[in-house]
């Protein structure tokens, strides 16, 4: 891994990348789901530990259910996307520990066995996995609008009932309109934002 992408792969990425609030009518389809989780199920966690759950909301009742528990002002960026996934995290992940990380895992499991490390574990990495998901769907030429705004009980009581997931955030994937797409807002600078040591 010693070459650098191309500009073009990086606009799509990063620069030219936008978060879309708007979509067109074309479809996404469940083989590109599954080429998208394909990519975003190789992303490093600790461990291996892969926590994040994904339901892939594409029914119009399954997208008007979540877009009730929306905020209004995201509840329009739910309902004509092609699929909002919603990113949760298993607290029980480590259950899947001697699958994912053969070596160890089923020693590692004592040490997710407290409730803040599993928690502290389980939020951090799913949502490593799901800015996994912005890019990789971006590599794969769809447009992303990721929100938080929404009721995380809710969801979770509606979503993932009878289960140790929770909720992290939710992300439309389609391919993006020009609606409501506002100008890039600022970033900070390296300086601004870090220093080296």
């Amino acid at each position: 891994m010693t070459h650098k992408l191309d500009g073009r792969a990086l606009d799509r990425l990063f620069r030219t990348a936008r978060t879309r609030n708007g979509w067109t009518g074309q479809p996404v389809t469940e083989q590109q789901v599954r080429e998208l989780y394909d990519l975003v199920k190789l992303g490093p966690t600790s461990a291996n530990c892969c926590p994040a759950r994904f339901v892939w909301v594409r029914s119009d009742e399954g997208k008007s259910r979540l877009a009730a528990l929306a905020a209004t002002t995201n509840a329009p960026k739910i309902l004509p996307a092609p699929v909002t996934v919603i990113i949760g995290y298993d607290l029980d992940f480590a259950e899947q520990l001697p699958k994912l990380f053969p070596a160890r895992g089923k020693d590692m499991r004592a040490h997710y066995s407290d409730p803040l490390v599993a928690q502290s574990t389980a939020f951090r990495n799913s949502s490593l996995q799901g800015a996994y998901l912005i890019i990789a769907a971006r590599a794969l030429g769809l447009d992303c609008g990721p929100m938080s705004g929404f009721n995380n009980e809710a969801v979770d009581s509606e979503f993932f009932a009878n289960t140790r997931i929770k909720s992290n955030f939710i992300c439309s994937i389609g391919y993006g309109s020009n609606e409501n797409l506002f100008p890039r807002n600022p970033r900070l600078t390296l300086e601004e934002a870090g220093r080296f040591a």
